[in-house]
């Protein structure tokens, strides 16, 4: 048995943490024929004295002990600021104890019984981390901008990338959830390994569980070889769920399961086969609201929301524009050396950008096509002429633009709502948009049931 010995020099040191004496040694094992050094702790208050003995490269530590928890082990790690990642070993099937775990700052976690090659995979995963978790390297510059939302996306980014926590990222479209995901990505362990991106609402239904999960040869027509799904793909890596709220609720079931279980049954096959994959999802959707309307399964819900990324809307950090738009000139027109006039920075300033930085990417394109000695005038950015006129007229005014809008958009949809006794189909089609559009408008602006009195 080791006890608290020093770290041999080039060797890592796992501290692991149970009250359980015949666990402690069976995890000693397998980790010591893994090329490991281990030191145990027999509960909370050992463990805190070894953690301030020596360095350690992984805790591995129980939920449940007499003196203490696991949840009690990742708080102690935290608050000490020790650069050590933590997993905890949960009760079977406790997928709260799970989530609460990664939530309070936990690397990963293992279900008992424990898995030897989910324990390989877990230790694997943590060794290839990166030393520091607030390096604000070459991939965090492509995220400019000073405004609050901004800087705490760049921090929570760079906190999350180390772990191997779900991060469910919410934003409106063209926020940049995708490159938000690209740049956890970049930062985390599993760098060089695969990442998937997958429009749930781009897959027929019919193909869903085939495209995600693989299939056999000879699972049905067609069928001719054995084939990979998403989750095979991304093993090792990372797979994005982009817009995730479209998922139909049989295949939130099946994600469901291949989540918790980290294991996934290809269509024709009789036998699970391990993954490896961290779940990173996206939507413009508010996922709570969909849970509350019965079309998001709740467990789902919380196994993906373990960690929570919001993206501001373009309109939310004007300040920033002018920076934004020079980054994105630069990096759209090469070495043109093209630039913007002062007047043109001002004109997209005051503007509302509706699809966000997708659409600024869009504006700066066409501009660069039409401007005139490489400088950008207003009249080649070509922006809608009303939406320029409406915020001159009411700068100075009651309301801000953004919020007048809101106010006008959000009174138009109540009443359509009351005039159908708040049937939100029967909406949609007075208001000439179609269900999904108006469900989105309506989680946007807050609108709820308790609006119909």
């Amino acid at each position: 048995m080791h006890k608290g010995k020093e770290m041999a020099a080039g060797i890592p040191n796992v501290l692991i943490v149970d009250d359980e004496p015949d666990i402690l040694e069976l995890l000693e094992l397998a980790l010591v024929r893994m090329g490991l050094d281990v030191t145990q702790a027999s509960g909370l208050s050992e463990a805190k004295m070894r953690l301030g003995e020596c360095r350690y490269a992984l805790c591995l530590t129980d939920m449940r002990m007499a003196d203490g928890t696991g949840l009690d082990v990742v708080r102690h790690i935290a608050e000490s600021n020790l650069d050590l990642p933590v997993a905890v070993i949960t009760a079977h099937g406790n997928m709260e104890n799970a989530v609460a775990a990664l939530k309070a700052g936990a690397f990963d976690y293992l279900s008992k019984p424990v898995s030897l090659e989910q324990l390989r995979t877990l230790v694997h995963s943590a060794l290839r981390l990166p030393a520091e978790t607030g390096q604000t390297g070459k991939s965090l510059s492509v995220l400019l901008g000073d405004a609050p939302p901004l800087h705490q996306a760049r921090e929570l980014i760079a906190r999350v990338a180390r772990s191997q926590a779900p991060v469910h990222i919410s934003g409106e479209s063209g926020s940049g959830k995708e490159m938000a995901a690209r740049l956890i990505v970049e930062q985390s362990a599993r760098s060089d390994q695969p990442f998937i991106a997958v429009n749930c609402g781009a897959i027929p239904e019919s193909l869903m569980e085939s495209e995600f999960f693989g299939y056999r040869k000879g699972a049905f027509t067609g069928a001719d070889k054995d084939r990979d799904g998403f989750f095979q793909a991304a093993n090792q890596g990372t797979l994005l769920l982009d817009e995730v709220a479209d998922l139909p609720l049989a295949m939130q079931v099946k994600l469901l399961r291949a989540i918790q279980e980290k294991k996934v049954r290809r269509v024709g096959a009789t036998e699970e086969e391990a993954v490896d994959v961290r779940i990173l999802s996206a939507t413009h959707c508010d996922l709570e609201a969909c849970v509350r309307e019965g079309s998001f399964r709740q467990d789902l819900y919380y196994r993906l929301n373990v960690i929570a990324l919001r993206m501001p809307a373009l309109r939310e950090i004007n300040e920033d524009i002018p920076q934004i738009a020079q980054q994105l000139l630069t990096r759209i027109g090469g070495a043109g050396g093209a630039k913007f006039s002062p007047a043109a920075l001002k004109v997209l300033s005051a503007y509302d950008f509706p699809g966000n930085v997708r659409e600024l990417e869009n504006v700066i394109e066409r501009a660069l096509a039409l401007c005139v000695e490489g400088v950008i005038q207003p009249d080649d950015l070509q922006l809608k002429p009303m939406a320029v006129e409406q915020q001159s007229a009411i700068a100075g005014g009651k309301y801000p633009l953004t919020d007048y809008l809101d106010r006008v958009e959000r009174e138009a949809i109540l009443e359509a709502l009351h005039q159908t006794h708040f049937n939100r189909t029967a909406a949609a089609k007075i208001l000439g948009v179609t269900f999904r559009a108006l469900r989105y408008r309506m989680d946007r602006l807050s609108i709820t049931d308790k609006d119909k009195q």
